[in-house]
């Protein structure tokens, strides 16, 4: 018999279970539709099921693990471009914020160019 630990769960699998079904085993140690008490019930009764149950519990588990794969593959593509949004929209903050800095130093600039022009006014009287 075969122990094999996920998230800190020993599933109990006959040898025989693990090595004719490897891919089935695979698939129900990883889908996210059962609990580990559930697929240690399939593990279980996998040695009295016909072939058409396993087949059918394969396809079922096979499909979900594709369904699943699609769903991340589509929410990271939307994800990257609403991270790529709001990076351009950040940096069109910053830019904004930058050239309202430099406005600001250059507003200060020009004040301090007039008193210093008035200054030497005064000193030419």
């Amino acid at each position: 018999m075969a122990q094999i630990t996920k998230d800190w769960f020993v599933f109990n699998i006959l040898d025989e279970i693990a090595n004719q079904y490897g891919e089935l085993t695979k698939l129900v140690l990883n889908t996210e539709s059962m609990d580990n008490n559930e697929k240690q019930y399939w593990f279980d009764i996998l040695p009295s099921m016909t072939d058409e149950q396993v087949d059918r519990l394969f396809d079922i588990l096979e499909t979900e693990r594709k369904k699943l794969e699609e769903l991340e593959s589509k929410y990271q593509d939307e994800i990257k471009n609403l991270n790529e949004k709001h990076l351009i929209e950040w940096q069109e903050f910053q830019t904004k914020e930058s050239r309202e800095k430099i406005k600001k130093a250059e507003a200060a600039d020009d004040d301090q160019a007039s008193a210093d022009d008035v200054l030497r006014m005064l000193d030419d009287l």
